[in-house]
């Protein structure tokens, strides 16, 4: 069975200009973007103006949005959830209007000992969230960021199987389960591996956190991909370099070329992918 593994990622890590963005993915074989700032401003904050000059640009690169890349859970249990609330239909809206079925979000900031003490409350919000967005026939992606009540594996799981609905999936984040020293794959992927429906590339290594390319930390980025393929895995693989920094020679151009030739360099060795 051949398959097609759907490349997109976050252009904005390449630079704060749109056409910018889309010229230098274009040229590295990519015609989807997760769309998260544009011109620096949150993709959740553009005026219906503004959302139409980002269909126009993308029209003209001829470029689909794979999900909003939106921030939508990534607050303080402490923070005024009814805002919130309001910033999420807002980021339903911007799914519609930009023809995408996919909205990234996270499962709100806490400490490791509030876990417990949160849990109904995240539980409750995700689950009105989820509600929204089947409504609108949207599907919610939960990415397992750092120091959010799904930061681990174990706790991705216990909220994806308690909301229990086909409107929110798993966005599986290798780097981030490293952050956090959670093994990302075998374990990770295998506890989580009914839910997960977008894949984000980017690799980390446990002494340090610090963020590489595919198959450069210690996620198991290759063990992941054979096993993604053997389970005949078709979706989005999406580039979230986090490479670029003031350290570091090299700006976003350069550093997104380097991210995506580490992953083809990973995929070129399954033989049934088609990379797109």
């Amino acid at each position: 069975m051949n398959k097609n593994w759907v490349l997109s990622g976050f252009g904005d890590e390449i630079s704060a200009d749109l056409a910018t963005q889309l010229e230098v993915m274009g040229e590295n074989g990519i015609s989807h973007i997760e769309i998260r700032m544009v011109d620096g401003k949150n993709i959740l904050d553009l005026t219906d103006d503004e959302l139409d000059q980002v269909k126009e640009t993308l029209e003209k690169y001829n470029f689909k949005v794979s999900a909003i890349g939106s921030p939508i859970g990534k607050i303080k249990m402490t923070d005024s959830f009814d805002e919130h609330l309001e910033r999420f239909k807002r980021a339903l809206y911007t799914a519609k209007q930009l023809n995408t079925k996919y909205i990234r979000i996270f499962s709100f900031f806490m400490k490791q000992e509030e876990t417990a003490e949160y849990r109904e409350e995240v539980i409750r919000r995700l689950s009105l969230f989820t509600e929204l967005a089947e409504q609108e026939g949207i599907i919610l992606l939960h990415e397992n960021e750092k120091e959010i009540y799904g930061d681990t594996a174990e706790r991705c799981l216990d909220l994806l199987q308690s909301v229990n609905s086909p409107s929110l999936r798993a966005t599986f984040d290798t780097a981030n389960f490293v952050q956090v020293k959670d093994e990302p794959f075998p374990k990770g992927y295998h506890l989580l591996k009914d839910y997960i429906e977008y894949i984000h590339i980017k690799d980390a290594r446990l002494e340090d956190g610090k963020v590489m390319p595919a198959g450069q930390g210690d996620g198991n980025f290759s063990g992941l991909l054979e096993q993604l393929d053997l389970d005949n895995f078709q979706g989005f693989f999406s580039f979230e370099p986090h490479l670029t920094s003031k350290s570091e020679p090299g700006g976003g151009v350069e550093k997104f070329a380097l991210a995506v030739k580490a992953f083809k360099d990973l995929a070129t060795n399954i033989k049934t992918v088609t990379l797109k």
